[in-house]
């Protein structure tokens, strides 16, 4: 938990901060209390124990079991390698005025969620498509953040020859559903009873959106 702050010369105090810290890996921010920045090496246990907590309420994933770091090592190693495919990570930022200096420290929190663009499928020709998948710590859910890495990562999608963006969602998922409409993704196509999700059958939505380099969303 943190108190963002208003302060209008935060943005940048903060990027010059960190970028000091993080001279391999450039950050950048989604408002003045989250910062943003491709994954690295260490990330990967962080990365899973979000997307593991999204598994029991059988919304967001066709995962039904918790994943390892050891199953999703190469998949992880495939993002990491990839600078067409990357996955993001974002965390809270706390930054806190020293009165008997008056100086400024940052702090950065824990990954509270992280986004990827991954292969809509392997052939070659594809390679201009891509899905994007968001994860929220549990913590951040209904907070806003999901809109802002997804319109962020939207953004990003040009630089990384990307022309389409898909979100594959499952029918009963309303909150992603509404997210991603209002963002100005359509249905372009529609899977039913698709998955067995041990309990009841779901079905799954395909969103797309086509992205532009002067594209305001």
């Amino acid at each position: 938990m943190f108190d963002a702050s208003s302060n209008p010369v935060f943005n940048a105090d903060f990027n010059a901060a960190f970028n000091l810290r993080h001279s391999v890996l450039a950050v950048d921010t989604l408002n003045d209390g989250f910062m943003v920045q491709r994954a690295s090496v260490e990330d990967l246990p962080k990365i899973l124990a979000i997307y593991n907590q999204s598994i029991a309420g059988k919304q967001a994933t066709a995962n039904l079991t918790p994943v390892t770091c050891e199953e999703r090592t190469d998949w992880f190693e495939e993002h990491l390698n990839n600078k067409a495919r990357p996955i993001y990570v974002v965390k809270a930022v706390i930054h806190v005025t020293v009165e008997a200096t008056q100086s400024t420290q940052y702090t950065e929190a824990p990954i509270i969620a992280w986004g990827s663009f991954s292969d809509l499928y392997a052939r070659t020709a594809y390679h201009i498509s891509t899905e994007i998948s968001i994860y929220l710590h549990r913590d951040y859910h209904g907070r806003g953040l999901g809109s802002l890495l997804t319109r962020w990562m939207i953004a990003q999608a040009p630089s990384l020859g990307i022309h389409n963006v898909v979100a594959l969602i499952f029918a009963h998922n309303q909150p992603s559903l509404g997210l991603f409409r209002k963002l100005g993704f359509e249905q372009w196509g529609y899977m039913p009873k698709v998955c067995d999700m041990q309990g009841f059958i779901a079905d799954v939505v395909m969103l797309g959106k086509a992205v532009t380099t002067n594209q305001m969303i």
